[in-house]
């Protein structure tokens, strides 16, 4: 009886590591911790996708992210998402985004994102995406995005919860 208890306990564990969700590894890059990053899988025949991710700055000095790439897109550019009059309007942030000093600058699905575009493949459940960024102070930093679900809205949501931001993976751009 007490083996086969064990034996239960021992499925059991196993079981719940396997259904946890795979979370990015947190990167650290001079003051700046990025973490949480993530993409949605992509539908059949996208060229397009978001990337989502937290960056927190330690330091005292501002540092500004400049840039992305990615050599699984064509191009991949700093997005924002905005309201315009009523109207959803998305546009590239040329200038980048600053990170101030004690300062936590979240890229969530509905505001500002990483988006790549010219997708020479698609984005699968459990994938990982390696992306650059490039910083003005901390240089180039090599992230991956843990790829969730096509209707996640965070990380480790796997695409289970109820879409509630637009979803701008599937747009032709």
């Amino acid at each position: 009886m007490r083996t086969m208890l064990k034996n239960v306990l021992l499925a059991t564990f196993a079981l719940t590591i396997c259904a946890a969700p795979a979370v990015a590894d947190d990167v650290k890059a001079g003051d700046l911790v990025i973490s949480q990053a993530w993409s949605r899988a992509t539908p059949g025949g996208a060229k397009v996708a978001g990337g989502y991710l937290t960056i927190e700055n330690k330091g005292t000095a501002a540092d500004r992210l400049v840039s992305v790439s990615a050599d699984i897109a064509g191009k991949a550019e700093i997005h924002e998402m905005a309201m315009d009059n009523g109207v959803m309007k998305m546009r590239q942030l040329d200038k980048g985004i600053s990170i101030d000093p004690g300062k936590t600058v979240k890229l969530a699905p509905g505001g500002n994102h990483l988006m790549l575009q010219e997708l020479k493949g698609p984005f699968k459940q459990g994938d990982k995406v390696p992306v650059t960024l490039q910083f003005e102070k901390a240089g180039k930093v090599a992230v991956s995005l843990d790829v969730q679900g096509v209707g996640a809205q965070a990380p480790g949501d796997g695409g289970h919860m109820m879409k509630k931001m637009p979803d701008h993976s599937g747009m032709k751009m």
